[in-house]
């Protein structure tokens, strides 16, 4: 029996669950991801400032250490609460960030 595919992963031309992929059709956001949790939960997030690159997980210059940094104090990356895997915090942090 195969299993049937989720209109979600559909909209957004996802091949698969928790893959971000750009969306440069959309008006305002740049990516949009399919989340699943371990539960089978899932939900449409969208994230991102379209036209706005992010610093990358290894910032070289000068200019993207002091941008990544004042990313994430406007953001309170330092927050004991860990995101949630159906926010945008979660997914730009990990793609954008």
């Amino acid at each position: 029996m195969a299993a049937k595919k989720d209109s979600k992963l559909a909209k957004i031309g996802a091949s698969s669950y928790n893959k971000p992929v750009k969306t440069p059709g959309h008006k305002t956001k740049s990516h949009a991801v399919v989340a699943r949790k371990a539960t089978g939960e899932t939900k449409l997030v969208r994230f991102g400032q379209q036209g706005v690159k992010g610093a990358g997980s290894n910032p070289k210059t000068e200019k993207e250490k002091a941008r990544r940094k004042s990313y994430y104090a406007r953001h309170n990356a330092q927050s004991p609460s860990k995101p949630d895997k159906f926010s945008a915090k979660y997914w730009s942090h990990r793609t954008k960030w």
